[in-house]
């Protein structure tokens, strides 16, 4: 199973966009949960939709708020789901972001660089099985 950090970052429908971007430059992120005034997630904002938002011919400001430029809609997963579920529904829905809900409680939010970095330590792992088989080592006899 995919393990993380449980920080859960989040902005308000009435933030700005300078707001959130001044969060994300400040915790080093690319995703803020949108929640409402009693904590319940109202959906996700990313730079994504900061810069689409930019550069749209429309052009979302700095003190847009967020609720002009945030998606409903974020992707969830469970605690116990199996990374090629997770990756498939990533890739399936184009999400960048996953809510991880336990039951109905919000646990945390992956993204595909944890997906990644997750996958990549499994595979360093397996080649080091892989090496010490071939090499007769770290099993007795």
């Amino acid at each position: 199973m995919l393990q993380k950090g449980a920080d859960i970052y989040s902005v308000g429908p009435d933030d700005s966009l300078m707001t959130t971007a001044q969060l994300f430059d400040a915790k080093k992120i690319g995703f803020a949960l949108v929640m409402d005034k009693d904590g319940n997630p109202l959906g996700g904002i990313s730079e994504r939709e900061i810069c689409s938002a930019m550069a749209s011919p429309d052009g979302a400001g700095r003190q847009t708020p967020v609720r002009d430029v945030m998606h409903s809609e974020v992707a969830r997963c469970a605690p116990g789901d199996n990374l090629i579920r997770i990756m498939a529904m990533m890739t399936g829905g184009r999400n960048r972001h996953m809510l991880v809900f336990d039951n109905d409680e919000l646990k945390g939010v992956i993204s595909i660089g944890d997906v990644v970095k997750h996958r990549l330590d499994e595979i360093m792992r397996e080649e080091e099985e892989l090496l010490k088989y071939i090499e007769g080592t770290g099993y007795s006899h």
